[in-house]
């Protein structure tokens, strides 16, 4: 029982930290879940937090996020991270309209409905899938590939991001290759380079006089808020008041869906399954605020979906989600391993049971409904107001910077940091111009790692 008692307060104490962190990071436009849930649950798995810990800060992260980040999109038109970019159009109708709050409401209160039932049927499918674990586990080379190229062809850069695959995966071989060399076997720091690419990329190119013209702006960004209207008592609002009927039913059975999905990309089902709700909807104002509660459940849905099911059925990061964003709960160096020695997995699948998952996954849920979901729905104009007038995005990034560079120097000095900045700049600029996404380049990782000497092997003996 003093086990068991002590799980339970590292879990609630983590998920605590996770949810607040995140519920104002949230607010913060662009944002990328990759650039910043990823480095600071990598941080609290190397720092020792017990698995339960670990994996409640993460799921309480991503929760509380993908409620806060309803804010920059639905008060001041700019995504909040990669997910809300499908929830703009709607969002931006809807401020023209006068009604942001409305949108706001309905998009947060739709992600509380989709996470609390993704928890349950996430675990629920994870077991079906388990009894085939041992079988998959054993085939992880192969699927990486197929998994590498399938969410390649998925991603923006199509059949781009499938041939810049191969270039990708020798770079990691290379650069594997020469650390070699000098004794040093690196595993973070590939994955931190992938997390800020973008970041890193935009660093570069603010030093290059053509980029940085283009970067020019003549003044501030403005921005109009429209006052808020409160329209229920007390501090913690009913979701299922702020949502009609119909809408209840679409998210519920959208959420349903996709939390039995973990192969393709969270963004393209957002899309996908918001377009589906949208043609069965005629009234044009029901249909925008009904598509974009479904939208925002489905960012909550699809996260939890594809980091539990991967996780608990077979250990290894088979989807864009656990590829990304959740990559330090299957692979962190020397703690978390999908290659341990012999071959084994060493990770959150093998060190939590599957109800573990499903109790301290409730637990995440509601710990980060507690945080995010009444801040956001009492407070996010002025939430809002404080983060356009008085956050520094300079300040953000350097804090983010400082937290690589710390990590990256723990686990391999110079050639940690060198790596670290080729993997950031060479992925940022692919993103950028190919479309070759984060997730893809997590796939291509893996598939350096576990595929490449599998061929070797079978091609040379």
């Amino acid at each position: 029982m003093d086990g068991l008692l002590f799980d339970i307060l590292v879990a609630v104490g983590m998920g605590f930290a996770g949810a607040i962190a995140f519920s104002l990071i949230g607010l913060i436009s662009g944002t990328d879940e990759t650039t910043t849930i990823a480095p600071v649950t990598l941080l609290v798995v190397l720092l020792g937090v017990p698995p339960v810990g670990v994996f409640t800060f993460w799921l309480a992260a991503a929760v509380a996020k993908h409620m806060t980040h309803a804010v920059p999109t639905a008060l001041l038109g700019i995504p909040g991270d990669t997910m809300a970019v499908p929830l703009l159009q709607q969002a931006t109708a809807l401020r023209n309209l006068g009604v942001p709050h409305i949108a706001l409401r309905k998009m947060i209160s739709g992600g509380l409905i989709a996470a609390v039932i993704a928890v349950p049927l996430s675990v629920a499918f994870a077991l079906l899938l388990a009894p085939f674990g041992q079988m998959i586990t054993v085939a992880a080379p192969w699927l990486f590939l197929g998994a590498a190229l399938l969410i390649a062809y998925f991603s923006a850069g199509k059949w781009a991001s499938v041939f810049t695959l191969l270039p990708f995966v020798l770079l990691v071989v290379a650069l594997q290759t020469i650390t070699a060399k000098y004794g040093v076997k690196l595993g973070v720091s590939y994955f931190l380079g992938i997390a800020i690419g973008p970041l890193v990329a935009d660093l570069f190119s603010s030093l290059s006089p053509m980029e940085r013209a283009r970067m020019h702006r003549d003044g501030p960004r403005r921005f109009t808020l429209a006052p808020d209207m409160k329209s229920w008592g007390g501090f913690f609002p009913n979701p299922f008041k702020v949502l009609d009927r119909t809408q209840v039913l679409w998210t519920t059975g959208a959420a349903a869906i996709t939390s039995a999905t973990f192969v393709f990309s969270p963004v393209a089902m957002t899309v996908i399954m918001g377009e589906v709700v949208g043609a069965r909807i005629k009234h044009a104002y029901h249909r925008l605020t009904t598509v974009i509660s479904v939208r925002n459940g489905v960012t909550e849905s699809t996260y939890i979906a594809e980091a539990l099911i991967p996780l608990i059925a077979f250990g290894l990061p088979l989807s864009p989600v656990a590829a990304g964003p959740a990559a330090p709960l299957f692979n962190a160096p020397p703690r978390f391993m999908v290659d341990g020695p012999g071959g084994q997995i060493v990770n959150l699948h093998t060190l939590m049971t599957p109800m573990q998952f499903l109790g301290y996954g409730l637990l995440a849920v509601f710990i980060a409904a507690l945080i995010a979901y009444p801040f956001a729905m009492n407070y996010a104009r002025v939430a809002a107001a404080f983060v356009s007038r008085r956050i520094s995005h300079e300040a953000i990034i350097a804090t983010f910077v400082g937290l690589v560079m710390v990590i990256g120097t723990w686990e391999g000095q110079a050639l940690g940091l060198m790596v670290i900045v080729t993997m950031g700049l060479v992925g940022g600029l692919l993103y950028r111009i190919l479309g070759f996404n984060t997730g893809v380049q997590f796939m291509g990782y893996y598939t350096a790692v576990l595929t490449v000497p599998a061929l070797t092997k079978l091609f040379i003996g």
